[in-house]
């Protein structure tokens, strides 16, 4: 997910070119604003921690591009691109590390497992949603 803040401050495709200079390919890709209900369900695991509200109020405060992401260890590849949470500690070169402010503005979030993505994907796009098709440099980019 590109989060409002880098919606705002117009970095969405500069994000995705990022992803798609590491060899990640686009599955999906929509914008929309988050509903309340979306959204307590995607941060079910913090609810009753002290940053939950704010983490809530802030992914529906604008619209989010909602991105689903494939290619090899794309989970481990997108988190190392986008960098650690807390944007002031975050390496430059990272997404998080070049342009997030703060931990609550950072601009990103990607789910750390299979697990969740298989959980959060469902909650953004119907499968009807999600393409698959061949990329012309598959070769290059899976070494194959």
């Amino acid at each position: 997910m590109i989060k409002p803040d880098a919606v705002g401050r117009r970095l969405v495709g500069e994000i995705i070119r990022r992803y798609e200079s590491k060899g990640l390919k686009l599955v999906g890709l929509k914008m929309q604003k988050v509903s309340r209900q979306v959204a307590e369900q995607q941060y079910a695991e913090h609810k009753g921690k002290a940053f939950y509200a704010n983490l809530v109020e802030f992914i529906t405060s604008g619209p989010a591009v909602l991105v689903v992401l494939e290619g090899d260890n794309a989970i481990a590849v997108v988190r190392k691109l986008n960098g650690t949470t807390e944007s002031q500690e975050a390496e430059l070169g990272t997404i998080r590390g070049d342009f997030g402010m703060s931990v609550r503005h950072n601009l990103v979030h990607a789910a750390d497992s299979p697990e969740v993505a298989r959980r959060e994907i469902p909650l953004y796009f119907e499968e009807s949603e999600l393409l698959n098709y061949p990329m012309p440099d598959e070769r290059w980019v899976q070494g194959t």
